[in-house]
Parts: structure tokens; C-alpha cells; sequence
């Protein structure tokens, strides 16, 4: 946040570098150029800078994810007060899986625990495991069991967690239960 920050200030002085040339030329014009004139690049500056960060953050994030990491969802906002993202939606928030590293219990082949990330413009990214189940099909928060718990995933998760419905279309099942199978 600290380099965004300093390239925003550097966005800021280069336009207003450029209005400072386009005032020195009026000037050998025999014209006068307005004294609002640098404070308004400086301004278009940072708004150009911040405009284009928001809009390739996801891309950015994505590149950067290990192998074997899938984006799962994306969810696109508009803003009243981003007035150009009704025009084009940004991309703040998106989930990631770790379909690599996704493991499948040994007692049920139809049971899967995976790793999904949450990412969220100038916000940590978040860490959930999930338990998959493919048969009905269904997920569910893993909460890691207590050290001396010799419980499977699967009943550790009945135990303590709701399943929730999962449709046969969302990327995290065909991800996970199509890809695996």
C-alpha cells in the first residue's frame, strides 16, 4: 500500500510536470495560461492512477497466485461514488481454491478438503478450508479438530458445522468434484 501511495504522489507530479510545460509554453506564446491549471493535472493525475489501479488489481492478484490455485468467483461492484464503474464494473473481491492441494478422504473418495482465499481490495487475504462433499453435493466450513480428536473429516465436520447446498454448476464443484473424478 506504501508503493501505491508513493506512485500516486509521482502520477501527481508528473501531470503536474507536464501542465508547468504547457504553462511555460503559453507563456513564450504570448498567452497566459490559467492558475488553476497545474493542480488540475495533479488532481487528474491520482484520480488516472487510482482509476487504473482498481481496474487492474485482479489482474494483478491473479498472476500472482501459486500453481495449482484457481479463481473460483469474482464479484464485480458499482459505486455511487465510482461514478466510472457503472460504465465498467470493477472486479474487488474474488475467491480462490487451491485445487492442487486439495486432498479427498480415504474412508469417502467423494469427500474433499480444500483450501479457499479470500481476496478483497486493501484488505489480508483470508484463509478458509472447506470440506467438499461431491456426492450430494454440498459444503461445509472445516474448523481443524482439537490435536487428541481421532475423528475422519467427515464426521468431525457433521459434528460441528452446517452443510450447505452446492450447485453442480458453481466453478468450486466442477473444480473440485469433475476435475478430481
Amino acid at each position: 500500500m506504501l508503493f501505491e501511495f508513493i506512485a500516486t504522489i509521482a502520477a501527481a507530479f508528473g501531470m503536474a510536470g507536464l501542465a508547468l510545460v504547457i504553462t511555460h509554453l503559453s507563456k513564450l506564446a504570448g498567452k497566459r495560461a490559467p492558475k488553476w491549471l497545474i493542480p488540475l493535472f495533479a488532481a487528474i493525475g491520482i484520480f488516472a492512477f487510482q482509476i487504473h489501479q482498481e481496474y487492474n488489481w485482479y489482474d494483478q492478484q491473479v498472476s500472482k497466485l501459486p500453481k495449482g490455485v484457481q479463481v473460483v468467483k469474482t464479484a464485480e461492484s458499482t459505486e455511487w461514488f465510482r461514478p466510472w464503474s457503472y460504465v465498467k464494473p470493477q472486479i474487488l473481491r474474488f475467491i480462490a481454491a487451491d485445487i492442487g492441494n486439495a486432498s479427498v478422504q480415504v474412508d469417502n473418495p467423494n469427500m474433499h478438503l480444500v483450501n479457499l482465499y479470500l481476496f478483497e481490495r486493501r484488505r489480508s487475504i483470508q484463509k478458509i478450508p472447506q470440506v467438499i462433499d461431491c456426492n450430494t453435493p454440498a459444503r461445509a466450513d472445516y474448523v481443524i479438530p482439537e490435536k487428541d480428536s481421532n475423528l475422519t473429516i467427515d464426521e468431525h465436520v457433521q459434528q460441528t458445522t452446517a452443510w450447505r447446498d452446492l450447485a453442480t454448476d458453481d466453478p468450486l464443484f466442477i473444480s473440485i468434484c469433475t476435475d478430481k473424478n
